[in-house]
């Protein structure tokens, strides 16, 4: 022990005598400069950005601060904002645009004549099934209009924030989440809230889950997904200060990669997730899988059902796994206007118990108006959308929600096998519950693909990275002959792609904005034409 204490003394002495050497204000400037340095890399390692992703923003933004690379961006991104806003023109009418309130009003007839002018300009014909996804209800049961009509009448300025007030509303909703608990094979803890659509139920789960592993003292918090969960889990961690460790999915299957979603978990780790099925390929990820890796390391697992909430608990084959019966799953989103057949816009939350739903609640103790608390991230909330739901839950039915299950797969396997015997045409992932997902080999080049099936009326999805297409099955596709419609589209497509040179307007398309957009490494440009694209979605036309 003494030979050590010699020893640090000699050190001591050894580093005092080279400190000498340096001037004092140049050691503690260079001493107060490296720790910042090392401490901001460190947060930025941590923080929901990263390192990697500030770096590369602002290396692009300072070279979109050129002025000749600007004035090239800026010649390039109007061409394409022109592009973006022919695409949501619409039809001349021979009304006046309101830009500010009517100093009287107008009357009961002026605004059911002009709300069937704005109803007449809805295209394409989603009824007619040639719209991927979007409205899940074919619409043509008179008495099911006729009830929804009536229900909304009841309900329309009811509130559930005032429970006392609305206790038919509240009652409603504690029905519907208490349904969707036994659908998803809960049990009495089982628990959940309504929400106003899928993002947000996903975005509430986020906010449970990073809730639970702030209260445990970490400061920071991420979140593993697959690199095909849908876009509503970085709104999430955009709004939550969450970073998002993405996951690719196999190629071969379209499931995540397992093995680096383990390898991603650390003690920061709030959530793991898992779709069924996903967005861009339809597949489901192995749920069973995640939720053991989430009992492991006592992480709560997601599963995102937004899609196949109201489709996979009605199908006779129960191969899928995805809900509370599998050990480790700590909460559901499902969502009641897609498969559900509900009116827009509904949704559920589910979770395991109410430990993990508490810290999705909202609580001021201190506000001046009062104690003040909310169950979702709205305080006022539209009664009608709770009553429409429940009113869609009771109608269908498990008998109605079974037919439609039934009829969903059946079509969407038949597109599958339809498309897989088209040469040129290559699917992405089994395609076997409601999305038929798929892309072109060389010899196809897709976005002409694509814009040539939305020439033919068929409005699909585009998809990136890889870029690919999509439909998603609806009630509306399943009209007899629609199927074999589309497939024979489709292979009229390929044949035109590969035996047709390529035109002007062929170039100047969306779908070929949209493949171009895939290429740009700068994606602070894609942001730029998304905004363009909003604005324009904003924006008055000009009175003719």
């Amino acid at each position: 022990m003494e030979v050590l204490t010699q020893n640090l003394y000699v050190a001591k002495d050894l580093l005092v005598a080279e400190l000498q050497k340096y001037n004092p204000i140049a050691l503690v400037a260079t001493t107060f400069f490296v720790t910042y340095v090392l401490t901001n890399l460190r947060h930025m390692q941590l923080d929901d950005m990263g390192i990697r992703k500030r770096i590369s923003t602002w290396f692009f933004t300072t070279v979109k601060r050129v002025p000749f690379i600007r004035r090239m961006i800026d010649k390039q991104l109007d061409e394409v904002k022109v592009e973006l806003e022919k695409s949501l023109q619409i039809p001349d009418h021979t009304t006046e645009y309101f830009r500010t309130i009517p100093v009287k009003s107008v009357g009961r007839e002026e605004v059911l004549r002009l709300a069937t002018i704005y109803d007449n300009l809805e295209k394409p014909a989603f009824l007619e099934g040639r719209v991927s996804g979007a409205v899940f209800n074919r619409e043509d049961d008179k008495n099911e209009r006729e009830m929804y009509e009536e229900v909304f009448g009841r309900f329309a300025w009811s509130n559930p924030l005032w429970p006392k007030l609305f206790p038919g509303v509240r009652i409603m909703e504690a029905e519907v989440v208490r349904m969707c608990c036994n659908m998803m094979n809960g049990d009495e803890d089982t628990c959940g809230t309504m929400s106003t659509g899928g993002s947000i139920s996903i975005l509430l789960a986020c906010l449970a889950h990073r809730n639970r592993l702030l209260k445990r003292g970490e400061k920071y918090t991420e979140m593993i997904v697959p690199s095909s969960v849908h876009a509503a889990f970085f709104k999430a961690a955009e709004t939550f200060r969450i970073k998002v460790r993405k996951i690719p999915v196999d190629p071969v299957t379209f499931k995540v990669d397992l093995t680096q979603m383990r390898a991603a978990i650390n003690s920061r780790t709030c959530m793991l997730v898992g779709s069924a099925p996903n967005f861009p390929f339809g597949t489901v990820d192995d749920i069973e899988a995640i939720g053991q890796l989430g009992l492991e390391y006592d992480i709560p697992v997601h599963v995102d059902a937004c899609l196949g909430g109201f489709l996979l608990p009605f199908l006779e084959e129960d191969a899928i796994k995805y809900d509370f019966r599998v050990p480790g799953v700590s909460s559901i989103s499902a969502d009641s206007h897609k498969y559900g057949l509900a009116p827009k816009g509904s949704s559920v939350v589910l979770y395991k118990n109410k430990e993990l739903l508490h810290n999705q609640y909202f609580c001021d103790a201190d506000w001046q108006g009062g104690i003040y608390a909310s169950a979702t991230m709205e305080g006022s909330r539209a009664g009608h959308n709770i009553a429409l739901c429940w009113a869609a839950m009771l109608y269908h039915a498990q008998d109605g929600y079974k037919a439609n299950a039934k009829r969903i797969v059946e079509t969407t396997r038949k597109i599958r096998d339809g498309l897989a015997g088209i040469e040129g045409i290559k699917l992405q992932g089994p395609s076997d519950v409601c999305i038929v997902s798929w892309t072109t080999d060389d010899s196809v080049e897709l976005y002409r693909f694509h814009n040539y099936m939305k020439e033919r009326h068929w409005q699909l999805n585009g998809l990136q990275f890889p870029s690919g297409v999509h439909i998603m099955v609806t009630m509306n596709h399943t009209h007899p002959g629609l199927a074999e419609e589309f497939i024979a589209d489709c292979k009229a497509a390929v044949e035109f792609v590969r035996t047709t040179p390529v035109s002007e307007s062929d170039k100047k398309s969306e779908a070929a904005i949209y493949g171009l957009a895939q290429s740009i490494p700068d994606r602070s440009l894609v942001h730029e034409f998304a905004h363009s694209y909003l604005d324009a979605v904003y924006a008055l036309p000009e009175q003719s």
